[in-house]
């Protein structure tokens, strides 16, 4: 589907506050409350909104350790691994990647301990290189790079 500069304005605005109503939508881009409310349901119908979701301050949850692991597999068995990261809470992130390793994973954790438990489970399925967030820096919608 061909999304226009009205579909932008609207996800742009929705990536701000995803809770804003239809109407205050409508207002900031020109529209009727319906006429947003309609576009929205057809992003959503069409898959180009997935979901509306919360950022929430890891930090303020306890979660101060970010790490970063990059796997590379002992075995062509892949859907073991992948079944593994799904069912672990604290890998937020798994990517597949091509140049070094196999995957990439973000893994978010309150404590060393509990990274080493996760990192000593991965070792069932290969062997990892770990980088530790010092900071993050930046963060942002994808809607910014268009």
């Amino acid at each position: 589907m061909e999304l226009d500069s009205i579909d932008f304005q609207i996800l742009r605005l929705l990536s701000e506050n995803s809770r804003m109503q239809w109407k205050e939508l409508g207002e900031k881009i020109h529209m009727t409350g319906q006429a947003v409310g309609n576009r929205i349901k057809r992003l959503e119908e069409n898959g180009t909104i997935k979901a509306y979701s919360l950022l929430i301050d890891e930090m303020n949850l306890g979660l101060s350790y970010t790490a970063f692991v990059i796997i590379f597999m002992k075995t062509a068995d892949h859907y073991s691994f992948l079944n593994f990261t799904n069912n672990q809470k604290e890998i937020i992130e798994v990517h597949r990647v091509s140049g070094e390793g196999c995957y990439h994973l973000k893994v978010k954790v309150s404590s060393q301990e509990q990274l080493n438990v996760i990192l000593n489970k991965i070792l069932d399925y290969g062997n990892y290189k770990l980088y530790l967030s010092i900071q993050e820096m930046k963060q942002h919608s994808p809607l910014d790079a268009t």
